[in-house]
């Protein structure tokens, strides 16, 4: 029980702070369509973009019972949850669609290209579970639809959140690679090693990325000096 609510908790966190590009891309594709015309939009672009999410996400759950590919995923997870952590998100270029067909496409595609973050996380935080997969893309849905300004101002107010995020995302990442059939093999009986990965890796992650925010102004400032 005590693990369901851990997984439930971590998959609304990973939501919360890896969906808000998701909800700005809605809002960008839409933002020249007619009042009722954007309300369809949003309507069947979120929708078709869940359903893709959900099967995206389920066979990523399949996929990852592949030997070592729990290790890939866990590493790039790592990567991820760093990059939240100092800022160099990637945006994705989104047009402003003329008609509502080109819009929902638009929000469909852009969502998929955007999504292999919340994909991987949640396929970890799930642990393999399917209904939980179901129900973290679910909840999702409000995030992504309406929650991108209240996202933004809220992380903004309270930059904790940011860390809360990605340290669960490092921690999940830590448990994927300990929980690869082949490496969960190769330390099987080694004491308390399934909690000291997981923590080790959230703990590294979360002091890499909070020194590497602090030598970014330094750097900047050093540079401008200098000229």
């Amino acid at each position: 029980m005590w693990e369901l609510l851990v997984a439930f908790f971590s998959i609304i966190i990973i939501n919360l702070v890896l969906s808000g590009d998701n909800a700005i891309v809605i809002a960008l594709a839409s933002r020249k369509l007619p009042l009722d015309k954007r309300r369809q939009a949003i309507l069947w672009g979120t929708a078709g973009a869940i359903v893709l999410r959900i099967v995206l996400t389920l066979v990523v759950v399949w996929l990852l019972k592949i030997p070592f590919l729990m290790v890939a995923g866990g590493l790039m997870l790592i990567w991820i949850s760093y990059k939240l952590l100092i800022d160099k998100e990637e945006g994705v270029e989104i047009k402003a669609a003329n008609n509502l067909w080109q819009a929902i496409q638009t929000i469909v595609v852009a969502d998929f290209v955007m999504s292999l973050d919340n994909v991987l996380a949640i396929a970890g935080a799930a642990n393999g579970k399917v209904y939980l997969v179901v129900i973290g893309i679910l909840l999702s849905i409000p995030v992504i639809v309406w929650g991108s300004t209240m996202i933004l101002k809220l992380i903004e107010k309270y930059p904790a959140i940011v860390y809360i995020g990605s340290g669960i995302l490092a921690y999940t990442a830590g448990e994927m690679i300990v929980g690869d059939q082949t490496v969960n093999h190769w330390v099987h009986g080694v004491p308390g090693i399934h909690y000291i990965v997981p923590i080790a890796t959230a703990v590294l992650v979360l002091a890499a990325g909070h020194l590497m925010k602090k030598r970014g102004p330094i750097k900047q400032e050093g540079i401008s000096n200098s000229q």
